[in-house]
C-alpha cells in the first residue's frame, strides 16, 4: 500500500487562530465536500508563509462561511491571512493509482474557489508513469519540471 494524495485545498487562507480550542482545523463543509475531506479525517497542513508543516484532523464549520480556523496547538503555527496548502491522503495498491483522480481547489484571499483541478497519473507505453494537472475542462496545465535546464512553472505540488 502507498500513501497517495486524495484531495487538496491549495492557497486557502487562515481566517482565525484559536489557541483555546482543543485542537483540529475547522473548515467550511462546502470546501471539504468538494475536495473529498471527511469530518475527523487527518490532514497535512503546510503554511506557505512560514514553511510550518503540521498534521491535525478536520472538523466542519459553518456551511458557506469559507472559514479556515486553526485550533489548539495548530493555532501557534499560523496567523490569520496566511495561505495554506491542506492535503488529505489515501492508501492504495499501486495497481489502483491510475484510477485515483485527486480534486484540488484553489482560492483567492477571501477563500472563494478560483479553480478546480484534477491530478491524473497514467501508465506510459514503456510501463512508467506520467503525471498531469487538468483544469475543469480536462485540459493539461504546466507541471514544474526541468526542461532543457530551465524550470517551467505550474501549480502542482
Amino acid at each position: 500500500m502507498r500513501k497517495i494524495v486524495a484531495g487538496k485545498l491549495h492557497g486557502i487562507h487562515v481566517t482565525e487562530a484559536n489557541l483555546d480550542y482543543h485542537g483540529s482545523i475547522t473548515l467550511d463543509p462546502d470546501h471539504c465536500e468538494e475536495a473529498g475531506f471527511l469530518p475527523m479525517e487527518f490532514v497535512e497542513i503546510w503554511n506557505k508563509n512560514s514553511g510550518a508543516r503540521i498534521s491535525t484532523y478536520v472538523i466542519p464549520g459553518e456551511r458557506g462561511s469559507r472559514c479556515c480556523i486553526l485550533n489548539g496547538a495548530a493555532a501557534r503555527t499560523c496567523q490569520p491571512g496566511d495561505p495554506l496548502i491542506i492535503c488529505n491522503s489515501v492508501y492504495v495498491e499501486e495497481a489502483e493509482l491510475t484510477a485515483l483522480k485527486p480534486r484540488v481547489l484553489t482560492f483567492d484571499r477571501d477563500n472563494r474557489v478560483t479553480g478546480r483541478l484534477t491530478y491524473s497519473v497514467e501508465r506510459n507505453a514503456d510501463g512508467g508513469y506520467s503525471f498531469s494537472v487538468l483544469d475543469e475542462a480536462g485540459a493539461a496545465l504546466p507541471v514544474p519540471a526541468l526542461v532543457g535546464g530551465s524550470k517551467r512553472t505550474g501549480l502542482a505540488g
